[in-house]
């Protein structure tokens, strides 16, 4: 019993268009013309294989070719193009479909051994009309092992009259040996411009009105599969009701208009953040998820890149119509902005998945693409200040007191500021009478304004691992020395913070910087500084940025005459060194004040 898809509408049978279009000649086949061009040359010549494979994606004509194929074979006239002659009695029971040389099997449904022991049963009977028995095998990689190796000898060497096509989505699901014995034909998917035009010809046949732009959407729903458009086109035509446009077509199948990609890329272009994100929300409130938002818009400035370049340009598989849209909008942008935006879209759809806030993510991508094209300076509302560094020196410029005493300028000499001119040096110069009860306070000032300017430049520009940052950050101004005095708290705040500094900016330095960070440096004899170490091998890596620590400790501690020493400790008297976590802890147990401390301000240990 045959079961075949039909519609009874007021008393008038309905076939599917997949179905009664469907390719009959090797000339009506879209798509597949060197495919084609070479089994009609197979069957001119006479020249035919005993064993072939159908490969590719869905929707493309595998079965199809090899039931076209499988009836120019049994032609008694064939035609000198190698086409089958539609009159013959081969050719009329083969449309009839009562043909008994020609065998279809579904090895989906049909994989265990005993359907193949039944199938090589019927290759030792010969044909009864025509020189060949043909067994299309569709779906051939859902035969089991077991099935493979059953008809692993027949089609080694079948009889002289039986010839196999076989017809498959997954080719590498197929035993190896299995493909060495076929010839093997693998079929291309449909551009969006086959499928267009086959698309408008099925329009014209079945008097349907369309747009262009319409059938252009469903060629690219459709994902290069012939019988997939097929299908999406008679939804299509019953949704539009004999009048396809592309409106009526992108809201039946739920598509994002394609209008919404050329005003996203218009809005960034003129970092319009606030109207991309209006557009954003409005977007998602239709049911549109952000994930696919990023793919079609990668895939929109993907084919505005290469709308770029005549030499690229046949690359767009869309409309002419479209491709005129993607050559406009390619002169407005930049070649450097589309490469940055795709970089931005690819690292979001890559994190898309794993993101806990989704929306968030489009946003912020959508946000840095706005931003691509905007001056370096620009701070208005939506951007992103791209010169941190230039205003916080700015600031400190601002902050500092009009007139310093020389030990306040020595102390904010390594701090980057522009360089005092020729009117403002003499000002600096002029001595005045200090004040001894306002002495202290700009001294105060500068150490937190030089905390906050200051920059590890040296640090970054070094490309050896042994990095020397200390030439740009202890140099006083003309020869002046620091000496103030420091305390245990002091030395321990700043020896911190160094420590920090290093891990944020210098990742070779992490490990060191790590170590470091447990060690309690002490001062023996003022200014001296000396910190014990494990062993020696940690302090070869402190003796390697022995001169940056020194000159670091020097210039933030305010004192020029601090030296310092790395000792290893004994390994016979060795005791372990605690960490700062460890030490609240033991402070903690002899002193239970010091944690109800902490819980009732909520401090954490730094």
């Amino acid at each position: 019993m045959y079961l075949c898809t039909k519609i009874i509408i007021n008393n008038m049978e309905y076939i599917v268009s997949a179905r009664k279009y469907r390719p009959t000649t090797f000339d009506t086949v879209v798509g597949q013309a060197a495919l084609t061009t070479t089994l009609k040359n197979a069957v001119k010549s006479g020249k035919l294989a005993h064993a072939y494979l159908f490969c590719g994606p869905r929707g493309v004509g595998k079965t199809t070719c090899a039931r076209i194929f499988a009836k120019a074979i049994n032609c008694q006239n064939p035609t000198t193009e190698g086409e089958a002659c539609n009159e013959c009695e081969s050719c009329q029971s083969f449309n009839e479909q009562r043909s008994l040389n020609i065998f279809e099997l579904d090895a989906a449904s049909n994989n265990s051994v005993e359907h193949i022991k039944t199938l090589m049963e019927q290759t030792r009977i010969p044909p009864q009309l025509g020189r060949y028995k043909v067994f299309i095998i569709d779906e051939v990689h859902m035969l089991s092992t077991s099935a493979f190796n059953a008809f692993l000898k027949t089609l080694e060497e079948p009889p002289a009259h039986v010839i196999f096509i076989l017809a498959t989505t997954e080719k590498h699901k197929i035993l190896p040996t299995i493909l060495s014995r076929c010839q093997i034909y693998d079929f291309e998917r449909m551009t969006v411009r086959n499928t267009i035009d086959h698309l408008k010809s099925v329009a014209e046949k079945e008097g349907i009105q369309y747009e262009e732009q319409a059938l252009a959407v469903i060629a690219e729903k459709a994902d290069g599969g012939m019988r997939d458009a097929l299908s999406i086109f008679d939804q299509a035509t019953s949704f539009c009701q004999g009048n396809i446009t592309y409106d009526k077509v992108i809201k039946d199948l739920n598509v994002l208009d394609a209008e919404n990609y050329f005003k996203i890329i218009d809005l960034s272009i003129i970092n319009k953040v606030s109207d991309i994100m209006v557009l954003l929300n409005s977007i998602i409130n239709k049911g549109f998820d952000g994930g696919l938002l990023i793919q079609g818009l990668a895939k929109h400035v993907r084919n505005v890149l290469m709308a770029k370049d005549p030499q690229t340009l046949p690359l767009l598989e869309v409309s002419d119509k479209q491709r005129e849209r993607y050559q406009e909008q390619a002169k407005k942008c930049e070649t450097r902005f589309l490469y940055q935006a795709l970089k931005l879209m690819n690292q979001c759809d890559i994190n898309y998945r794993q993101s806990s806030n989704k929306r968030l993510l489009v946003e912020l991508t959508l946000i840095e693409i706005a931003q691509i094209t905007q001056p370096d300076d620009g701070a208005s509302a939506g951007r992103r200040p791209k010169r941190l560094k230039s205003l916080f020196k700015h600031l400190i410029q601002q902050s500092q007191p009009k007139s310093a005493t020389p030990q306040v300028v020595a102390a904010e000499a390594p701090v980057s500021t522009p360089a005092v001119t020729s009117d403002q040096t003499p000002k600096a110069a002029t001595p005045q009478a200090p004040k001894p009860a306002q002495a202290p306070k700009p001294a105060a000032s500068a150490t937190s304004l030089k905390n906050i300017g200051f920059s590890w430049t040296k640090l970054r520009q070094d490309k050896s691992s042994k990095v020397n940052f200390s030439d740009s950050l202890a140099d006083t101004k003309d020869g002046h020395t620091n000496d103030q005095k420091f305390s245990q708290e002091d030395l321990e705040l700043q020896w911190m913070s160094m420590c920090n500094r290093m891990s944020d900016n210098q990742p070779q330095l992490i490990g060191i910087a790590t170590r470091m960070k447990n060690m309690n440096p002490q001062i023996t004899e003022f200014p001296q500084v000396e910190v014990m170490v494990e062993n020696e091998l940690i302090k070869q890596d402190m003796d390697a940025i022995y001169k940056s620590i020194l000159k670091t400790l020097q210039l933030y501690l305010h004192n020029n005459q601090i030296t310092f020493t790395i000792l290893v400790s004994d390994q016979k008297e060795q005791t372990r060194i605690l960490s700062r976590r460890e030490q609240f802890e033991e402070m903690s147990k002899k002193n239970p004040a010091v944690a109800k401390l902490q819980q009732a301000f909520d401090l954490e240990l730094a």
